[in-house]
């Protein structure tokens, strides 16, 4: 059997920490208010130069330089985002060439905040079926460019930033399970509901959402995915080590932990400092708990992500 195991990990945030205090000078709220109501106390925004691809970089070079892996030796790219470069081509296709490589197939995953995990289930099936030996998953967002700082109940939420891996083809199983899922009926509770046609944008260009029905939601989807995955692998919630889900709102956080029955110090939190960077906040955390030494080399990881589609998933991560 052929199975796939992430190998290395990277991260990137752009610019400096935009505190609560700092975003209040410029946007109707204080720092009392977003903390009372999600945690965050900072985020990372871009640079109005910095795209997507300029962040997944240097996060795919920290993932290939911790695998030991060159460039020239990655044979799959995918790519999470809701906040591409261009219409197109693709950013992975983007950030392929930025790394120099030619040839392998590089595509964008959309599924909003569930992206990543929609990314790694891809490759892995990749891997699985002999198609790739060494595949590069990423997740990349500039979020600031779709939100209105006008909509205090919004714009405080989010950051920008990318997160990566490197998954290398094994004898031994890494991604023990995933499992995704999508409900297109619950589109309007968190969407950019606008595009563009003939150069005028049509509907809203900026983020939408309604923040007690998706808070609702995906605690539900959540607990729900994390028993169906760990399930699959004949293992209770109980023996997976640590808990990276989605890097929304700490109160979503602590909900799903209570609902898991999974206490509080082995869920990984970084929602506070990075704020929610959608496809990136799971591996944004991923590469953060590697590389402080909470996720060693045997733990069992569970990678959870929900957001607009309405789509969810997890992976059951062996490390």
């Amino acid at each position: 059997m052929i199975y796939s195991r992430i190998v290395g990990t990277g991260s990137h945030l752009p610019g400096h920490a935009v505190t609560n205090d700092e975003l209040a000078k410029r946007v109707d709220t204080t720092d009392e208010w977003v903390r009372s109501r999600t945690g965050i106390r900072q985020r990372y925004l871009a640079e109005p130069h910095e795209t997507s691809s300029d962040l997944a970089l240097p996060a795919s070079r920290a993932a290939l330089a911790a695998a030991g892996v060159a460039p020239s030796e990655i044979d799959l790219i995918v790519l999470a985002t809701s906040t591409p470069d261009f219409i197109f081509p693709s950013t992975a296709c983007l950030l392929q060439a930025k790394l120099g490589i030619k040839k392998i197939p590089a595509f964008d995953v959309q599924a909003v905040c569930s992206g990543f995990v929609y990314a790694l289930a891809t490759a892995d099936n990749f891997i699985r079926a002999g198609q790739a030996t060494r595949a590069l998953v990423i997740g990349a967002e500039v979020f600031s460019r779709i939100l209105d700082w006008k909509d205090r109940g919004t714009c405080v939420l989010f950051g920008d930033g990318a997160g990566a891996v490197v998954l290398a083809a094994d004898s031994r199983p890494g991604i023990r399970a995933t499992s995704l899922h999508a409900d297109g009926s619950h589109a309007g509770i968190l969407s950019v509901p606008g595009n563009v046609s003939r150069g005028v944008v049509i509907g809203s260009p900026f983020l939408r959402m309604d923040g007690t029905a998706v808070f609702r939601l995906a605690v539900r989807v959540l607990e729900e995915v994390a028993r169906e995955t760990v399930a699959k692998c004949g293992l209770a919630v109980s023996d997976i080590d640590w808990l990276i889900a989605h890097q929304a709102n700490v109160r979503i956080l602590e909900a799903t932990a209570r609902k898991l029955n999974l206490p509080h110090d082995r869920v990984v939190i970084t929602v506070d400092r990075h704020a929610n960077t959608s496809a990136a906040s799971v591996p944004l955390a991923l590469d953060e708990a590697v590389r402080d030494g909470r996720i060693r080399e045997g733990h069992r990881v569970l990678l959870e992500g929900v957001g607009g589609g309405f789509t969810w998933g997890a992976a059951l991560v062996e490390m």
